[in-house]
């Protein structure tokens, strides 16, 4: 192989061109994605491994070479010619693209605007935690399934160390150190060991509130949540609450809003419900409470969190949550004039 290599080196240095259109097959020969390089990189699977980084040398070197001959084929045809236009240095440049944020951090933002109306203040906590603040602390008990390792990922097989996943253990934290009365959101990227399609992704961005102090009602959850989906979604949204179970709240529900892609039809994103879930919540269990030495003979709180993915599936009807991570320009270029 690396004699072939040679010969094919020696070829490309006696090309010569006259045009810019066979300097252009000269490029598509050696480096277009049917060209000679593309072959050889094919072939050097099979080459055995004590010669392997011999001929990867010789190949990249080869690669490199031929880019440059391109360059000074280029330069040399279009000084010869004479024909080529000449650069006006009066005119003026050509305009900068305006860049966009990313629809997860347009969300992001709305969904904090509307939390900080409401009095909401943003705590923020690390991704990397101990097993007491994402389990334990939240009345998680010991053969919880979600410690398991289809659900979390640890660090290093340490099972006291491990990725966050969820935001709840920025709670945790707020609790510990804040006075009362508590009235939080905390953002942030969590991760689960799941598997990614699309509704689902092993990394995601959560938005979770906490409000603790005296007399917090299940009635101020439910108007708390029903003022945030008017906001977001507008005032012809519908939602309703299912009782579901968490181990940090009791009771506990589900919150849905009537899907905005299909206008409560059916579709693949709602599985032809016209339903979505966007949202967990209920009241904080009273262990939680007394973990974090607060009093909850005195005190009631609720808790919630949601998804910023999924929101912005709905908020703009996009069917696929893997667009999100893929970084596709066609895409992201679709909310430029976005909040």
């Amino acid at each position: 192989m690396l004699q072939n290599i040679d010969r094919i080196l020696e070829e490309a240095r006696q090309f010569k061109a006259e045009t810019k259109e066979e300097v252009e097959q000269f490029r598509i020969k050696y480096l277009g994605k049917k060209g000679i390089l593309s072959g050889l990189f094919k072939d050097f699977k099979g080459v055995p491994s004590e010669q392997k980084r011999e001929v990867g040398l010789k190949i990249n070197q080869l690669k490199q070479y031929v880019a440059d001959r391109i360059d000074a084929l280029l330069a040399d045809v279009t000084e010869e010619s004479g024909n080529e236009k000449t650069v006006d240095l009066t005119l003026p440049g050509p305009p900068l693209r305006s860049g966009a944020r990313h629809p997860v951090s347009i969300v992001r933002n709305e969904i904090i605007s509307i939390f900080e109306r409401l009095g909401y203040t943003i705590s923020e906590g690390p991704e990397i935690e101990d097993d007491w603040h994402v389990f334990s602390s939240l009345n998680f008990p010991p053969e919880h399934p979600a410690r398991d390792m289809q659900d979390t990922f640890f660090i290093e097989k340490d099972p006291d160390i491990l990725l966050r996943t969820h935001t709840s253990s920025v709670q945790v934290r707020v609790m510990e150190k804040e006075s009362l009365p508590i009235r939080t959101i905390s953002p942030g990227r969590v991760f689960r060991n799941e598997a990614i399609s699309a509704r689902a992704h092993c990394i995601f961005h959560q938005v979770e509130g906490l409000y603790i102090d005296e007399n917090v009602s299940f009635a101020d959850l439910k108007q708390t949540l029903l003022y945030f989906a008017r906001e977001m979604f507008g005032k012809q949204v519908d939602i309703r609450l299912r009782p579901s179970y968490f181990p940090f709240t009791e009771p506990s529900a589900e919150m849905d809003i009537s899907c905005q892609i299909c206008g409560g039809k059916g579709c693949n994103v709602c599985k032809y419900t016209g339903w979505l879930e966007i949202l967990g919540c209920g009241m904080v269990d009273p262990n939680v409470l007394e973990f974090n030495h607060i009093d909850s003979d005195k005190y009631t709180g609720f808790a919630f969190g949601m998804g910023i993915e999924r929101v912005a599936m709905l908020k703009y009807q996009v069917r696929d949550l893997r667009l999100y991570f893929e970084n596709d320009i066609r895409f992201l270029e679709q909310f430029q004039a976005a909040y």
